[in-house]
């Protein structure tokens, strides 16, 4: 079991997580780019998730590389800004920084 003072850590990390995703998306949507502050907020937090589970979640004894799940979740993020690439008619490429 995760003492106190463990749990209270990982908390902020997450908060943190979340408030820099917050920040980041807020400056995306006041520039008017497509991916807001609830996409940015939600992949942060979704990430910093992620890599607390793949360092604590597993306290058994099983070893495991922990690194899997950080790739996995950085092809998943690319996979997220695939989806905000938008090409018009006129090839005009829209949200090609946003995917990057």
């Amino acid at each position: 079991m995760l003492d106190m003072t463990l749990k209270i850590e990982l908390i902020f990390r997450l908060f943190a997580s979340l408030i820099a995703g917050v920040a980041i998306g807020l400056e995306r949507e006041n520039r008017n780019k497509d991916a807001g502050m609830k996409t940015h907020a939600l992949v942060a937090l979704g990430s910093a998730m992620a890599m607390v589970v793949s360092k604590y979640g597993f306290l058994d004894g099983a070893s495991g590389d922990m690194s899997r799940i950080a790739a996995q979740v950085i092809s998943g993020i690319g996979f997220i800004g695939a989806g905000v690439i938008f090409v018009k008619r006129d090839t005009i490429v829209r949200g090609l920084t946003t995917a990057a």
